[in-house]
């Protein structure tokens, strides 16, 4: 990004002005006893040590029982904070942004803007201090708290980054009704209990371990009866870590479909891999998931979604550049038109690697040609825009199974928000069983009454 935009004249200098991005976390007491803040926290954490290279500093009683389950981890939260890259301070540290969390003392850093983090079970997003009211924030509202610190680090992001209106504003999603901006608004959504129990899943890179984090999160009753197909051919490499939610790089040079399936494993469910490219000859049998998550940016691939033989196919792509990564759309098939009517026939534009910066690298002997082409067309991909479309694709299936509108299209910029766009989905698809696994609800719900508004 900062080699696109001419901000550095070398890969040294960008590494350090991003060495000067952090953030501050202040938890409430809400943390020791609410799952979905845990969720909310964790996933600030983990999406923000990858985005924000001076660190992720969290501030609160964090020495109590870890009611998010991670593969590793079976202790306390402050022990999941510090694993997922997080650094426990006992006060914010003055001049970077600082997040409230929950019931917190609200005790911001000086110098810089401070936002409070919401959400409810369908609804997440962000606001100054004191300027909006917070949402119901439910123990179990995992979904709505993954959005709002999704929402909090691109805030964050932003403001450090230089655009004066990010975490100045109100800023939010309904992920029942996406299209609607008065995202606060109680739309009288149905309480989220049940998710899809069988997927198949392609791609595993940015987007497609945004999928899987934020599915995982969700408070499954049994996480054995979630079934997920994991479909790739690459192996990890050390740019995964700066995106996917689910990498390290101490599994640099694995194949991704092992590393994926062993973390979900570790979580509970069941897996199943398959190591090849999509190409469009892949064809089902009656035993296979009928529902398929897309998380792959070849177009290619993607002309190819609707012809597999899935009855729904959810797929995400997010915007390159400097400018447009913070941008996401998400398609749903089948649709109005085909996968291969969208992107048959298309090729990607590649950058040219023009500036300062990239003649330095090739008058210093760093890289050849090919290697400044190389560098010149990797996308810039930022893990809070991966999570945001996941809540969007995610929330796609979960709505449809407690019977809410199908959409077609949505399209969204974190940069204007407001201007988001939705299209509901032409042709309403026929009844048929998504498969679902019920997720843990508060005491006050009747499970019976629940199971009998699924069937």
């Amino acid at each position: 990004m900062a080699l696109d935009t001419g901000e550095v004249e070398s890969v040294a200098d960008g590494y350090a002005l991003f060495e000067g991005y952090r953030v501050n976390i202040v938890v409430g007491e809400d943390v020791a006893t609410s799952r979905a803040h845990q969720a909310a926290l964790l996933t600030m954490v983990n999406a923000g040590r990858r985005s924000l290279l001076g660190g992720v500093h969290v501030v609160g009683a964090l020495d109590v029982p870890l009611l998010v389950a991670l593969p590793g981890i079976d202790t306390s939260l402050s022990e999941a904070v510090v694993s997922l890259g997080g650094m426990l301070t006992a006060k914010p540290c003055d001049g970077s942004p600082t997040i409230i969390l929950g019931e917190a003392n609200n005790a911001a850093a000086t110098g810089a803007p401070s936002i409070v983090a919401t959400f409810d079970d369908w609804r997440g997003g962000v606001g100054p201090v004191g300027e909006f009211a917070r949402l119901s924030e439910g123990k179990n509202a995992t979904l709505g708290a993954i959005l709002a610190a999704a929402i909090a680090i691109s805030e964050t992001f932003q403001c450090l980054r230089g655009y004066v209106l990010a975490a100045r504003r109100i800023v939010g999603m309904s992920l029942w009704n996406p299209g609607a901006l008065d995202w606060q608004a109680d739309e009288g959504a149905p309480a989220i209990h049940a998710a899809p129990s069988r997927l198949w899943l392609m791609g595993l890179g940015h987007l497609g371990q945004a999928y899987l984090w934020t599915l995982a999160l969700l408070n499954f009753e049994d996480p054995a009866e979630v079934e997920i197909t994991l479909q790739d051919y690459d192996k990890l490499t050390a740019a995964n870590d700066s995106t996917s939610m689910l990498t390290t790089l101490d599994r640099v040079g694995q194949y991704k479909t092992r590393v994926v399936a062993e973390w979900l494993e570790a979580r509970g469910f069941r897996t199943r891999i398959v190591e090849r490219m999509f190409d469009g000859d892949l064809r089902l049998s009656a035993d296979d998931p009928q529902v398929v998550l897309c998380g792959v940016d070849n177009l290619e691939a993607r002309a190819a979604l609707d012809e597999a033989g899935f009855k729904l196919v959810i797929e995400a792509g997010l915007g390159a550049g400097p400018d447009e990564y913070v941008t996401a759309r998400v398609h749903c098939f089948p649709a109005s038109v085909t996968s291969r009517s969208k992107w048959g026939g298309l090729e990607r534009d590649r950058a040219k690697g023009d500036g300062r910066a990239y003649d330095n690298l090739v008058e210093s002997g760093a890289v050849d040609a090919c290697g400044l082409v190389q560098l010149a067309t990797r996308t810039v991909g930022a893990p809070f825009v991966g999570l945001t479309a996941a809540c969007l694709v995610i929330s796609e299936l979960v709505r449809r199974l407690h019977g809410g509108p199908e959409i077609e299209v949505v399209d969204i910029s974190l940069k204007t928000p407001r201007q988001r766009t939705m299209v509901p989905s032409a042709q309403r698809i026929q009844p048929w069983s998504y498969g679902f696994a019920e997720l843990r609800l508060a005491d006050l719900f009747d499970k019976p009454a629940c199971r009998q508004a699924l069937a």
